[in-house]
């Protein structure tokens, strides 16, 4: 049993890892179609795309994909997309912010609101959530690609402001006008993101806990939605 239920959850952090590149390629597309909405397609010409470009590779996204993305947002009929974010209110006084990206405003709140509906929780009024988050910089660097106390040192030097170790992943906090200076101060292949990173957490009864993973699993299904974070210590 101990063997199966080692595989089940290893399969299962699979699935959401798989999940979530599924979500990084789907906002990349996304950001690829509204620089070229708001720019062109020469990417010469056009700082936005070049950005958005730059992080489809590093993102390992296919060539063939961004080519098809940018010929896609040059048609007419394609619309833009809006960067936007929902604030929530889940159990126990847990706040959530919502990431969002998408060309139909009225088809998300409906989906927010079928959410909140189904799974409990309530829309929040602007800043109510997000004044305890704050937007951080982050980098993460599997373990087997470089040594713990000579990374460490390093990124400290960089400016990093928090240095974590799970079983194979280094992840690495920072501000996020020093995010591009460490990633190019370190010589190695990693992810950056930009997240909203809680400035304090909440604890929650098992009831609540429950209450709002099935909450944050149901918002993270919907295509338009990026990223869901939350201040629930677990």
């Amino acid at each position: 049993m101990a063997g199966h239920s080692k595989w089940a959850n290893i399969k299962h952090k699979k699935e959401r890892a798989d999940k979530k590149k599924g979500k990084v390629f789907s906002r990349i597309a996304k950001e690829i179609i509204s620089a070229v909405k708001t720019g062109g397609v020469d990417p010469k010409a056009n700082a936005k795309l070049k950005l958005a470009i730059q992080k489809a590779k590093d993102a390992n996204l296919p060539n063939d994909v961004i080519d098809r993305n940018i010929k896609k947002a040059a048609s007419k009929d394609q619309k833009d997309y809006l960067e936007m974010s929902y604030e929530l209110y889940g159990f126990g006084g847990v706040g959530l912010i919502v990431d969002i990206m998408t060309d139909n405003k009225n088809r998300i709140s409906s989906d927010i609101r079928i959410a909140t509906n189904k799974c409990g929780g309530n829309v929040a009024t602007p800043g109510a959530v997000a004044f305890n988050f704050q937007r951080k910089g982050i980098l993460k660097i599997e373990k087997k690609l470089a040594k713990e106390d000579e990374l460490f040192m390093k990124v400290t030097d960089l400016g990093a402001e928090d240095f974590l170790v799970d079983d194979e992943i280094y992840t690495i906090i920072c501000a996020v006008e020093d995010l591009h200076k460490i990633k190019n101060g370190l010589d190695i292949k990693l992810e950056t993101s930009l997240e909203m990173i809680p400035k304090t957490f909440i604890e929650c009864s098992d009831e609540d806990i429950d209450s709002n993973i099935k909450l944050i699993e149901f918002l993270e299904n919907i295509d338009d939605v990026d990223e869901v974070y939350h201040n629930m210590k677990i």
